[in-house]
């Protein structure tokens, strides 16, 4: 199932991240400040500072799509930090889409050059399609040695990946599909891409083992690590925009609805109103 990913030039320009906390924020005539300072706040979950975003992030998912409702705003600015991002596309979603006229092969094509665009969008340029049936994934052996392969490639510092809980509160955002790449990603992680003696094809194949230090869940019950992406929203809402066979006629409703969900994101970890936040549970893997 896997296939290899497209490549093209390297990262934007370096330089120090935090995961921030918007009191020490301070706005320049060149746009935001990228050097923000931890929050502070008493209550609420706590911010782990980083001090410089990895060399090589992987951002597991999917469909397209997900990457950019959950991530593509942390993902603009880890770009311009200089990170190198990968995505992993697990399906091609295929089973997206409302209009029964457009076939399931049509919408395959369809789908792969919207991400591809938002991908544009947020600096990535580095993708890799599993091609998986859209709605039928499940955490499978295969999966898994899948995912391990793309982790011993690209040998990330971090991986992002859906989280393998199911929220309640919201459910639209655990998708099976979603679940289930979560737990394979979980499972690629630890142990499979760090153990010499897991899927020995991949060593056969040159594919050395790889230790990846941290992983960070997205669409978490849990969220206890969050990234200000108020300098980046018009960014993440261009890649969606990107989606045009998802979106469809909810366009202009679309940036009001994602502004007030990275509000309340902002406000959960203590932020002063009107500072835009994506959530994450961090998990030390290392």
């Amino acid at each position: 199932m896997w296939a290899r990913r497209t490549r093209s030039s390297g990262p934007g320009p370096s330089g120090p991240s935090r995961l921030v906390g918007p009191d020490a924020y301070q706005s320049s005539a060149g746009g935001g400040a990228w050097d923000e300072a931890r929050v502070g706040a008493p209550a609420g979950p706590s911010v782990i500072p980083v001090e410089q975003v990895p060399e090589r992030i992987l951002v597991v998912f999917a469909h397209p799509d997900d990457v950019d409702f959950g991530v593509a705003g942390s993902v603009a600015r880890w770009t311009h930090d200089g990170a190198s991002v990968t995505y992993c596309v697990v399906t091609d979603g295929d089973a997206g889409g409302s209009d029964p006229s457009v076939s399931r092969d049509q919408m395959r094509v369809i789908r792969r050059k919207e991400q591809e665009a938002a991908a544009a969008e947020v600096g990535v340029k580095d993708l890799v399609w599993l091609g998986y049936p859209d709605g039928r994934v499940e955490a499978s052996l295969e999966l898994r040695k899948d995912i391990a392969r793309v982790i011993r490639e690209v040998r990330p510092e971090r991986v992002v990946a859906p989280s393998p809980e199911r929220i309640w509160e919201r459910i639209f955002a655990s998708h099976p599909d979603h679940l289930a790449v979560g737990e394979a990603a979980i499972c690629a992680v630890y142990p499979d891409a760090r153990n010499p003696f897991a899927f020995p094809e991949l060593a056969a194949a040159g594919l050395e083992p790889h230790t990846v230090p941290e992983v960070w869940l997205m669409a978490t019950p849990a969220p206890d690590t969050f990234v200000d992406v108020t300098e980046t929203f018009d960014r993440k809402m261009a890649a969606l925009r990107s989606h045009v066979s998802q979106i469809g006629d909810r366009d202009s409703e679309l940036d009001e609805f994602v502004r007030g969900f990275l509000a309340e994101s902002g406000r959960r970890a203590g932020w002063v109103d009107g500072r835009l936040a994506e959530a994450f549970q961090r998990v030390v893997t290392g």
